[in-house]
């Protein structure tokens, strides 16, 4: 078997715009593990929301949360890999965006803060948490004072989230491209977008494609036996790291034009073409 690791971006790429996983990619995922082949989760999300849909594979399956940030087993309290922003660096961070009006929230490995209420019409962790067990909610932490928070929780925290909804809606992103450029000119921090309107922020040397590394050296499994898929900036990493990078049909084009494979849509099961073409059948 030539692809040993298997590590899947979740929004885009697992998931249809529905969010939800399709039967085919199910069956996929299930038929290459039973080959052999370890299947990890590669997401933006934090831990304990990603873990909600790792359950849905019905696999052993490790998790890599936040960007690359975080990496533990879906059943296991057994932390494979940790790196905070640490508070000092989270406050830093603030100062810079809360500036520009955006839509903030701070990441730890099962809680969100945000400096404005949860909406419980909107919210998918809000929605989300009204049917799963205790265990597998999302603490959601509405702060006051940010920088109050930031200091209790800083070091816990791994990512800091910033959207601006009006940038999509007016296909303008300048404010974004702004304060993408001041966090690049502080240094020490590691941007990347999941979506146009957003891009989120790690330490510096957090990425998917440096955890895919670290989860690859803990199996002990080559570079060239990795085979990754994805959508989005923050997925470039993993693509270019992979012995077998593969782009959604829907993926930006920068990843595209990273990859070795551009496979189906997210709304098309491209994750199961590509795992049948390069695993299953091969």
């Amino acid at each position: 078997m030539k692809y040993k690791l298997l590590c899947l971006d979740m929004d885009g790429t697992v998931l249809s715009d529905e969010k939800k996983v399709s039967e085919e990619n199910l069956k996929a995922i299930k038929a290459a593990h039973k080959l052999g082949t370890k299947i990890a989760i590669c997401t933006g999300r934090l831990f304990a929301n990603a873990r909600v849909y790792a359950d849905i594979f019905g696999i052993k399956a490790p998790i890599i949360a936040s960007n690359g940030a975080y990496i533990r087993d879906k059943d296991s309290n057994d932390v494979i890999y940790k790196c905070v922003l640490g508070k000092e660096k989270a406050r830093k961070l603030y100062s810079i965006v809360e500036k520009y009006g955006f839509l903030i929230f701070f990441n730890e490995c099962n809680c969100v803060i945000s400096g404005k209420k949860f909406d419980n019409d909107k919210n998918i962790y809000v929605k989300m948490n009204k049917e799963l067990p205790e265990d597998r909610r999302v603490r959601l932490l509405y702060a006051e004072n940010m920088l109050e928070v930031i200091d209790k929780e800083g070091d816990e925290i791994l990512k800091c989230i910033c959207i601006d909804k009006e940038s999509l809606k007016n296909n303008n992103y300048e404010k974004l491209n702004a304060a993408r450029k001041e966090i690049e000119r502080l240094g020490g921090f590691e941007i990347a977008s999941s979506f146009r309107d957003n891009f989120e922020v790690m330490k510096s040397g957090v990425s998917k494609g440096n955890a895919v590394k670290v989860l690859a050296d803990f199996y002990g499994i080559k570079q060239e036996e990795v085979m990754c898929i994805g959508d989005n900036e923050n997925d470039l990493s993993m693509i270019e790291y992979a012995g077998m990078g593969v782009a959604m049909g829907n993926a930006e084009e920068i990843v595209k034009k990273s990859a070795n494979y551009i496979t189906d849509t997210n709304n098309n099961s491209g994750v199961a073409k590509a795992i049948n073409e390069f695993i299953i059948n091969a």
